[in-house]
Order: structure tokens, then sequence, then C-alpha cells
């Protein structure tokens, strides 16, 4: 019994040692790791530059503070005009600690710090001496940017944009047009195009697809007008007597008005653009007998009506502004609204139609001539060059001119030989930016890459060049090779877009002319061999990005104590009473490519700001044209009002908000006036971002159409 009772006890004894020994281990193991992840925080810690470190070698990589005009910031964005642009190094810039990309735009370097994070950098180099500057120092300075090359052809980019849309939206008409005229489709209804073009039917489609270019200088001096700084409705009634049906109408004179329009003077759909079997380009027209003579004034000037003009019709609204200008400043302002209008009618009309129109009609003549001559190169020669080298003409920001070119081809001749080459450039650097992604490791570079690649393929570039492929530089390179072949083959099969400002995706709605499936086999082709070299020899991933990413999060919780609750799932109010657009539609390439964050965004038509939930106000400018919001559920939030209305300086905008406030959803933050935004030049159109879109397994924006206050517009899941 007693020898029972001993093993008994020797039982429990060594159980309770054996329950204390693993318990002991455990516990010893969970000390070790807690004492090894302390000290790993405290290397990274002590390791991690702070922001006054960053702030030196920013203005380190910028060439210096000899190098740097002013700097100023937005929201997201340490904007730096810089004396030398060739001073900076850009790859040092772009793999600083919290950059999250940088890019040339309106003539500033912009870096990428991101909200609450931008505010601190500034401070810090402002603190070690760089110029600050105000919003009309900015302006000024951008505009003296580039050479006078660059600034003269930034300028027609900033005349031809705004008339784009009419130009895109009639090149689809023509492209609907041109697919309904097809023998094939005609002869499913039982008629033929002879008979087509007789019926009423056709007639509505003439005032479809020949309005714009009919009245082509009314829009460009209209345009003009307003970029000049004249009246735009002063420059849209001269550009209006340029083609005054009292004038002889332009094709006429030239004898190439065609057979089957309403108006001989308008149809353009019979001008079609022929490719020979070399990549011979070949325009022709069918022409009346009818031959109309130009009015002679004094006996040897010429005049004519100037339809489907670019050059004289710019000419007229550059010098028209001035003129106007001019002016107000010299005519007491009891008369101003008396004779300013009169005098610039009666000198500019004078001057439009006896100098300037018959000069600069001379110079385009030349200009459209020589640009014939290079899409007429043999072998495709025109598509190889142009498509190689596109994209590097993007750098460079003298792009626009291609929209001088391509405006003159479609007005002229009906077709853009010029877009499916351009396509092929482009699509060629979507095709590497989607090689990056998909082969990269790191999620900071995925949710870049992804983004940029998506927006490349909708036929905006930038985010894809500037962000991702000339970051490591091979990708760009393949791009360019790729776009040469892309181009070479749009050439060779005579693939010609019946408008311009559209590639890509959205572009293939100008090829219901017959050329749809040339067009996406060009597109497709260019955009797999792009991605294929750039996956197996362009880009190497570094396995370290992402352990990286982690660490600067890890430290950065640390330092701050800031260690996040646990997420949750949650729904977002459109902040903004307005029509809902896609991020990847707006006009900055920091939010379209989704480099700030998945979100939407909304073009206003109320001036109010709401909370769009339960949240916290972290960022409040001084400015009210950006907040920065943390919801009681984890999501951080920007609300940026506009593009680029940082550089209002906060005219026209109302805070209502402090940093720190607690807001419930609905409540008002601020108030802005969108005319002032417009009036300034800029686009109203207000960003929402989930700037913490990584935390998250998916950010989705749900809205579409009209959104009214309270609205959902993003779901989160956490």
């Amino acid at each position: 019994m007693k020898n029972q009772h001993l093993t008994v006890k020797k039982y429990f004894f060594c159980k309770t040692l054996d329950i204390f020994l693993n318990h002991g281990k455990i516990i010893f193991v969970k000390v070790i790791k807690s004492l090894s992840k302390k000290l790993k925080i405290f290397i990274r810690r002590f390791l991690q530059m702070n922001n006054t470190d960053i702030a030196k070698k920013v203005i380190e990589a910028l060439g210096g503070r000899e190098n740097v005009n002013s700097v100023a910031h937005c929201a997201t964005r340490l904007r730096v005009m810089v004396k030398d642009e060739g001073k900076i190094d850009k790859n040092t810039v772009e793999n600083l600690e919290k950059v999250q990309g940088a890019f040339f735009n309106s003539g500033q370097y912009q870096i990428i710090f991101g909200t609450g994070t931008v505010n601190k950098i500034y401070d810090e180099v402002v603190a070690l001496g760089l110029p600050t500057s105000s919003k009309d120092d900015m302006k000024a300075e951008a505009a003296k940017q580039g050479n006078w090359f660059q600034r003269a052809i930034r300028t027609f980019g900033d005349v031809f944009v705004p008339i784009l849309p009419a130009i895109v939206a009639t090149g689809l008409f023509m492209g609907v047009r041109g697919a309904i005229a097809q023998d094939q489709v005609l002869a499913l209804f039982g008629t033929t195009a002879d008979a087509f073009k007789a019926t009423d039917f056709y007639t509505y489609t003439v005032v479809l697809t020949d309005t714009a270019f009919a009245f082509f200088p009314a829009l460009i001096c209209w345009s003009a007008f307003r970029v000049f700084g004249g009246n735009p409705i002063i420059g849209l009634v001269l550009g209006l007597m340029m083609v005054n049906s009292a004038l002889p109408n332009a094709w006429e004179v030239a004898g190439q008005a065609t057979k089957f329009a309403v108006d001989p003077s308008k149809d353009i759909l019979d001008k079609i653009a022929n490719m020979d079997v070399l990549g011979s380009l070949k325009f022709t027209s069918e022409v009346t007998a009818t031959k109309v003579h130009p009015i002679y004034f004094f006996g040897f000037i010429p005049v004519v009506g100037y339809q489907n003009s670019v050059l004289p019709a710019f000419f007229v609204g550059l010098f028209g502004a001035k003129f106007e200008k001019w002016l107000h400043k010299k005519i007491p302002d009891v008369l101003d609204l008396l004779l300013v209008p009169f005098l610039t009618f009666l000198v500019m009309s004078i001057l439009g139609l006896f100098v300037i129109g018959p000069v600069f009609h001379i110079v385009e003549s030349y200009v459209l001539n020589g640009t014939e001559f290079l899409l007429s190169l043999p072998f495709g020669l025109a598509g190889l060059i142009i498509g190689a080298v596109h994209q590097l003409i993007v750098v460079t920001g003298v792009h626009h001119i291609f929209n001088l070119l391509e405006s003159q081809l479609v007005s002229q001749t009906g077709k853009d030989p010029f877009n499916a080459i351009i396509t092929a450039a482009m699509t060629a650097q979507a095709g590497a930016t989607l090689a990056v992604a998909v082969k990269t490791k790191s999620k900071k570079l995925k949710a870049l890459a992804f983004p940029a690649a998506l927006s490349a393929g909708l036929g905006i570039t930038e985010p894809a060049i500037f962000g991702v492929n000339l970051r490591f530089v091979k990708p760009f390179v393949i791009g360019l090779g790729a776009g040469a072949v892309g181009g070479w083959l749009a050439s060779i099969m005579g693939l010609a877009g019946t408008s311009f400002g559209i590639t890509i995706i959205p572009g293939t709605l100008l090829y219901l002319n017959g050329q749809l499936l040339q067009y996406i086999f060009m597109v497709v082709l260019t955009t797999g061999l792009s991605f294929v070299l750039t996956y197996m020899f362009g880009y190497k991933d570094e396995e370290t990005a992402e352990e990286k990413a982690e660490t600067e999060k890890l430290v950065e919780e640390e330092i701050t104590g800031n260690v996040p609750a646990a997420l949750q799932d949650e729904t977002i109010i459109s902040p903004i009473v307005g029509q809902a657009v896609a991020l990847s539609d707006v006009d900055d390439p920091v939010f379209s490519s989704g480099a700030m964050g998945r979100g939407i965004a909304i073009k206003p038509s109320e001036g109010v700001v709401y909370a769009p939930a339960d949240a916290e106000v972290t960022i409040a400018f001084a400015t009210g044209h950006a907040y920065g919001l943390k919801t009681a559920n984890g999501a951080e939030i920007l609300i940026h009002v506009g593009i680029d209305t940082v550089s209002m300086g906060g005219e026209g905008f109302d805070q209502k908000v402090a940093q720190g406030d607690k807001v419930k959803a609905g409540d008002v933050l601020g108030t802005f006036e969108a005319e002032k935004i417009t009036a300034a030049g800029l686009d109203d159109t207000t960003m929402v971002i989930v700037t913490n879109t990584a935390d998250y397994t998916s950010v989705t924006p749900v809205a579409e159409g009209a959104l009214a206050k309270g609205d959902a517009i993003i779901e989160v899941k956490a």
C-alpha cells in the first residue's frame, strides 16, 4: 500500500514537472520571439531614415539647392521647379524611402509621398533652405519650362485638348456610318451604296459626321482665344467668319467637292485613304467637274473660305486674343464694351482673310504635303520609325504636335493613319508594364503596375512610362522595339482611323470601316510581343522589395505607436453630388494609375463636400482643396477636389473642419466654387481614394451615373 502511495506521488510529481517544463518551454520560446521581434524593430528603427534624412536625400538627388527654383506641395505630391532637369538623379529619387513615384508634369517635377507624409517632407526641405512658391510663381515657372519649341507644342496641345471630344465623337459617327455603308451590310437591307446615299437617313449622317469639320476653324479659334486670354465668344465668331457661306468654299475652289454629298463641300466619306502593297499611302477623292474660283481683292489677293483649316484659325485666335487684351488696356472703361469687340472683329477679319489666312494656308499645305510624304514611305517605314520614337516623344513632352498633324489629315482626308501607328507604340508600353506587374513579387509594385497597364490600355501611357517602365529602363526599351514592329504592321496593312484622340481599347470604335479585325490583330500581336520579351528578358524581380515594404510599415507603426486595429468591412458614401467617373479616366496619372490607391472620381454638380463616413479628420489643408479622413472601421480616405487645384491657393474654397475633428457621415467638410476652378483653366473632377487599399482584400467602386448625397460609391472588404 505504501509503495502504491509512493508510486502515485511519484507519478503526480513527474506529471507536474513535465507540465511545468513543457509550459516553461512554450513561455521561453514566446519570450525569445518577443525579444527577437523587438530587437528586429529596434534595428530597423535605428537604420531607418527620418524625414530630415529623406529631405536631405531629396535635395541632393534634385541636384542640390542651387538647382531648385522653388518648392510647393499638394495633398499627395512635393512639387519642385528645377533649373536643369538633367541634374536630377531620378533613379535615386524613386528609390528613396516613402517615395511612391515621381514624374514631370506641367513643368514641375512631382514626387509622390502620399497624404500625411508630403507635408512633413515639405516642412523639412523648407527648413533646409529650399525656396517656397506661391500659385502665381508655380504657374509662371511652369510656363517658362522647356525650350521655345516645347512651349509652342505644349500651347498647341492646350488649344486642341478642349475640342477633342467633338472630334472623337465625329470620328465615331464616321466609323459607324462606314460600317453601315459596307456593301455586305447594305446587301442585308436590299440596297446599294448609291441608293443609300440618296436617303434622308444618309443626310442625317452627314449632319453628324461633317458639322465639326465644316466649322473646325470656329472651334479652333474659340479655343485659342480661351488659351491666350481673350473672349472665347469673339474667337468663335471670328472663326465662323472664316467659313462664312458668302466666301467661296475651299473644297470647291480646289475642285474637290464630292458628288454624293447633300452639301457638296462637306461630305468626306468618299475621300478614302488606300494603301498599296508596299505600304505607300495614296489619298484619292471623287470630284465633280465644277470649278469655283476665289474672290480677288485689289486684283491680286485671293480670298476663300477656310473650311477644314487648322493653322489659319489658330493664328487668327492667337493674334486676335493678344489684340483684344491690348485694346482693353488702351480703351477707357466707359467705351470698352462698345469699341473692343467692334475693333477686334474689324481688324482681325481683315488680317485673317487677307494676310494671316493666305500666308498660313500655304504653310499648312506644306505641312500636310510633308506629312503625306512621310506616310507614303515604302515598305511601311513610316510606321516603323514613328512606332519606335513616339513614346520617346511623349517623354520629351512635345507629342502634342501629332494633334496638329492628325487634325489636318482628318479634316482634309477623313482618315488618320497616325492613329494606328501611335496605338502600336502605346500598347507596347502597356504590354511591358503588364509583364512587370505579373512577374514582380512586390505588392507595392503590383499595386502600381497593374492599374498603370490598364490605364495604358485605355490610351493613357504616362503612369506606365514614368511609374514603371522608365524606372527599370529595359521594359521601356523593349516597348519601343515592339512599338516599331506594331507600327510597321499598321502601315503595311494600311490601317487608318476615322478620327484621332482615342487609342487601343476605345480606339476600336475608329475602325468600324472594315478594318476592325486587322486593328485588333495588330494590337494583340504588339502587346503580346512586348509582354513576352519583357517577362523573359526585360525585368528581374528584386526579392527583397516586399520585405522592404513590410519593414517600412512595421517601423512606421512602431515609431508612431499607431498599430492599426483590425479592419472591418465598410461602405463609403458619396461626399459629392454629381456624376460618377471611372478613376482610370481622370486626367492625372497619380490618381488614374492607382498609385494612391483604388477609388472613384466624381464630376461635381454642387459645390459641397460631405463626410463619406463616421471618421476623424486627419488632414485638412488650409487651401481647402483636399481632406484626409480615417473612418471608425479603419479605412483611410482622401478626398481631392479638382486636379492641380492646390495652385489656386485656397481661392474659391471654404474649409469647415480642422485636423482632429470628429465627423459623422454627411457632415459638411467644406465648400468650393466650381466656376472659379474652371475659370482658372483647371478640372473640377473630385477623386475619392482609399489610400490604404493594400490593407484590404478588395476595394470596389460600386457607383455609376448620377450620385446624390449618401449614395454608396465604394465597398471595402477586410
